[in-house]
């Protein structure tokens, strides 16, 4: 069917609107991006200071590193964090694919906790047994009350037997709108993970001291371990999301463009051609009108 001016400059008015619309929505990925990043940025700082709590608590093997504080074996809880929307690309196959291939090599039954509607989707259409899910944050004030939910969940599953071992799972981002998936054992708090705390190295000369001893400190340092973990994962989870959806309204403003450029061009083509019919219509009346 042969366009017209009227459905081209129909379909000329919906696609500026709906370049509109992405311009919009990548305004506000970029503005989130920034926000994800500065509170993994500020992160990073209070995790160094925990580590070093943790560290100078591990220093004294005999009241800390001799005991192991948590079982290895049992079940595998994996907590993944994915998106709540769309128009993200390949954010949540290929994180899946990832979770598959990294808990397919790991022995034990495992269960999967979904953070995200579109994560959970995916995670469905697999074999892995799906647990509790979550609903993602939209702002960076509802990551805290998400993270308390989790951490609540987590010790009531391993309260009751149901999980030994944790395991983040989560896109991190990388330079430009890149992200990479990721993976962090969470627990169990074992043998390996206090020695390499314990062999960090003191950014100072003075040695650390443990006031009022390490049975009181560590169960808070290691409180607030689990908390920046869970919260940093999230973060940056929200981050790359955001960096993909950039990417992906930057391809379909590209897209648009090159589109509403065919169109008016079509459009001007169109117009040109009915206006050269209708002086050719003028000339062959004039001539018409001139001859005996």
């Amino acid at each position: 069917m042969s366009e017209t001016p009227a459905s081209l400059n129909r379909k000329i008015t919906s696609a500026t609107d709906l370049e509109s619309v992405v311009r919009t929505m990548k305004a506000v990925a970029a503005s989130s991006i920034s926000q994800y990043e500065s509170a993994v940025s500020s992160l990073d700082d209070y995790y160094r200071t925990v580590q070093l709590g943790l560290a100078a608590c591990f220093k004294d093997r005999a009241s800390a590193g001799g005991q192991d504080m948590h079982k290895e074996g049992g079940t595998i809880g994996a907590i993944v964090f994915g998106s709540d929307q769309g128009l993200v690309g390949q954010f949540n196959d290929l994180l899946v694919e990832f979770v598959i291939d990294t808990l397919d090599k790991l022995p034990g039954k495992k269960k999967v906790w979904a953070v995200g509607e579109r994560i959970q989707s995916r995670l469905t259409d697999s074999d892995l047994p799906l647990g509790q899910s979550f609903t993602l944050p939209t702002s960076i004030n509802e990551i805290t009350p998400l993270i308390s939910h989790v951490l609540l969940e987590m010790q009531a599953r391993r309260e009751q037997g149901e999980i030994t071992q944790v395991y983040l799972f989560h896109n991190r981002p990388k330079s430009g709108s890149i992200y990479e998936p990721a993976s962090l054992r969470l627990l169990p708090l074992d043998h390996t993970w206090q020695s390499n705390l314990a062999a960090m190295p003191w950014p100072s000369n003075n040695l650390p001291e443990v006031i009022n001893g390490v049975q009181h400190t560590l169960p808070a340092l290691i409180a607030e371990y689990l908390f920046v973990s869970l919260f940093r994962a999230c973060a940056e989870s929200l981050a790359s999301e955001n960096a993909s959806r950039l990417a992906a309204m930057q391809r379909a403003e590209k897209n648009i463009g090159e589109q509403l450029e065919d169109l008016n061009r079509d459009f001007h083509r169109l117009r040109q051609s009915a206006i050269d019919e209708e002086l050719f219509d003028v000339v062959s009346g004039f001539e018409a009108l001139g001859k005996p």
